[in-house]
C-alpha cells in the first residue's frame, strides 16, 4: 500500500507529509461523539499510511482533541509525526473571545504542551487574529517560545496579507492556514501571493468544502444537531438547492476521471503547488484511504480550467463562514505604536 510523500512546508526547514489530517472532528463539533479507541486507531492508521502531519487546536472539543492526541502519540508515536496546534480563541467567559496578548499566548502554549504530553510543538499557530493587539506584540511572545525550545515553527490562520507581512518581519512565519477549496477561493487574490513572495507554506483547511465535495447536498441529511456545519450559509436550504448543481457537475468530471468527487476536489488543491498541504479531516479509515488516493489523481491544465469554471465565485451561494465576527476572517491588527499593554 502506497505511503504519502513528504514536502517542505515553508522555507524555515519544516518537512511534513504532503497531506495532513485535520483533527477538529475527532472529538466533537462534527456530529456524534466518537470512541477514544477508534480515533486513536484512526490516527495510528494515518501515520502508518504516511500521513504524519497532524493538525489540532486547543479549541477543538474544548481541549479534548489535544488530550486525545497526547494519548495517541505515547509509546514512540510522537517521534513519527509533525504536530501542529493553535491558540487564540478563549471561551473562559462563556463566549468566544479572540486573544493575542503575551500573557495569554504563553499560558495557552504551556497548557497545550501539557495536554499533548510533549516538550515541544512543531508548528504553533495563532488560530484567529486579535484585532486589539498589534501582531508584533503577539509575535514577540511567540519568538520567545521558539527561543525557549517550546515551539519550533510559527504559523498564522485567517490573517490578512498586511498582518502576515508584519508578523514575518518579527520572526519568520513557516505556514499560513486558510480555507481553500474549489468553492472557497478568496485567499487567491492577495493572501496566497503574499505567502509565496515571503516563502511561507500554505496549509489548506476544509479542502473538501466541509464535506460537501465528499457527500454532495445529501450531507445535510446526516448531520447531527451539534454539527457546526448545520449553521453554515452554504448548507442552508435556499443555498444548497442552488449549490447542488456544482456537486453534480464536479461528479460528472470525476466519473470521467475514474475517481471519486472528493478525490477530484482534493486533487485540485494538491495541484495548486508544491507549497500547499491540504488537511482534510475524517473519522473513518475508509475516508482516510480515499483521501490518500487523491494524491494519485493527475489533472491536466484543461481539466483544472474545466473544474474551476463550474465552481466560480459567482456560482456559489452563501458565505463560507457565516455570522462570525470580522475578527475571524483575514484580520488586521492595530499599529504597534497604539499598544499600551505590558
Amino acid at each position: 500500500m502506497a505511503t504519502v510523500r513528504k514536502m517542505k512546508l515553508g522555507s524555515q526547514g519544516l518537512e511534513v507529509s504532503a497531506q495532513g489530517l485535520g483533527c477538529a472532528g475527532l472529538t466533537d463539533g462534527y456530529g456524534p461523539t466518537k470512541t477514544e479507541a477508534d480515533m486513536i486507531g484512526l490516527i495510528h492508521h494515518a501515520v502508518h499510511r504516511g500521513i504524519t502531519f497532524l493538525d489540532t487546536s486547543d479549541i477543538y472539543g474544548a481541549f479534548a482533541s489535544e488530550i486525545l492526541l497526547g494519548k495517541a502519540l505515547k509509546g514512540g508515536w510522537r517521534e513519527r509525526v509533525e504536530l501542529g496546534t493553535k491558540f487564540g480563541i478563549s471561551f473562559g467567559n462563556g463566549k468566544g473571545e479572540v486573544r493575542g496578548d503575551p500573557a495569554y499566548v504563553r499560558a495557552a502554549c504551556e497548557a497545550s504542551l501539557k495536554r499533548l504530553d510533549t516538550r515541544c510543538i512543531d508548528l504553533y499557530y495563532q488560530h484567529r487574529i486579535d484585532t486589539r493587539v498589534p501582531i508584533e506584540v503577539t509575535m514577540g511572545e511567540l519568538k520567545k517560545l521558539v527561543e525557549e525550545g517550546k515551539i519550533k515553527y510559527i504559523g498564522l490562520s485567517e490573517a490578512s496579507a498586511s498582518t502576515i507581512r508584519r508578523a514575518h518581519a518579527v520572526h519568520p512565519i513557516t505556514a499560513v492556514q486558510l480555507e481553500w477549496s474549489l468553492w472557497s477561493r478568496d485567499a487567491e487574490e492577495e493572501i496566497i501571493p503574499t505567502c509565496r513572495e515571503l516563502g511561507i507554506g500554505i496549509v489548506a483547511y476544509s479542502p473538501l468544502g466541509c464535506g460537501f465535495f465528499a457527500s454532495g447536498p445529501k450531507i445535510v441529511e446526516n448531520l447531527a444537531q451539534n454539527d457546526h456545519r448545520k449553521r453554515l450559509p452554504r448548507f442552508q436550504p435556499e443555498n444548497l438547492k442552488h449549490n447542488k448543481t456544482i456537486f453534480e457537475r464536479a461528479n460528472e468530471i470525476a466519473e470521467r476521471k475514474g475517481c471519486t468527487t472528493s478525490q477530484l476536489a482534493l486533487a485540485w488543491v494538491h495541484h495548486q503547488g508544491d507549497d500547499v498541504c491540504p488537511i482534510p479531516g475524517t473519522t473513518k479509515i475508509e475516508n482516510l484511504n480515499n483521501n490518500i488516493g487523491a494524491l494519485s489523481v493527475k489533472l491536466s491544465p484543461h481539466e483544472m480550467v474545466d473544474l474551476e469554471s463550474i465552481v466560480s465565485a459567482d456560482l456559489v451561494k452563501g458565505d463560507r463562514c457565516g455570522t462570525m465576527t470580522s475578527t475571524w476572517k483575514n484580520s488586521d491588527t492595530p499599529p504597534l505604536s497604539s499598544w499600551k499593554g505590558e
